[in-house]
């Protein structure tokens, strides 16, 4: 299954750790929705469920070393920025 985020709400912060929840359109049926980053991580990690945005980048889990997550969409090989140049709510 797929989806494709549309919009991304932030909180205490401009970068990707401050990603708190993403609007996201059902590239299948059209269906929309939001979901928070710790949602969408666990269903990304579920098999065969797969994040885009834009035409070419795909949405991964970032995962530090202390322990946090995040979500940052690659293209390319490259880690790129095309989630905080999504619409923000």
């Amino acid at each position: 299954m797929g989806i494709r985020i549309t919009a991304v709400h932030l909180t205490g912060g401009d970068e990707h750790e401050h990603i708190a929840e993403v609007e996201w359109q059902n590239l299948e049926w059209g269906n929309t929705g939001e979901s928070s980053v710790d949602e969408l991580i666990r269903w990304l990690e579920e098999a065969e469920n797969v994040a885009v945005v834009g035409r070419e980048a795909r949405v991964d889990v970032v995962r530090s070393p202390t322990g946090s997550s995040w979500l940052q969409a690659v293209a390319q090989g490259f880690w790129t920025d095309e989630l905080l140049a999504l619409p923000r709510y």
